[in-house]
């Protein structure tokens, strides 16, 4: 089983229409304020509607919980 280290969960409503990738980085950038040179590695399950956001430290995950308080629109 694979660990996630520095990896942050982003789940969509099931009800919401579907979204595509370049609109999911787009939000990353604009409601998440995660610049490129932060995140490593983003992967979509389209299906679970869930995006996986893999950040280059510790230190970047804790600021983005802080800044966003655990959730987003």
């Amino acid at each position: 089983m694979a660990e996630r280290h520095n990896t942050v969960v982003c789940s969509f409503d099931l009800a919401s229409p579907r979204i595509t990738a370049h609109e999911i980085h787009e939000w990353i950038f604009a409601v998440l304020r995660i610049t490129e040179h932060k995140e490593r590695m983003i992967q979509i399950d389209g299906i679970k509607q869930h995006v996986y956001i893999k950040l280059e430290d510790g230190d970047s995950v804790l600021a983005l919980l802080r800044y966003t308080a655990g959730q987003a629109e």
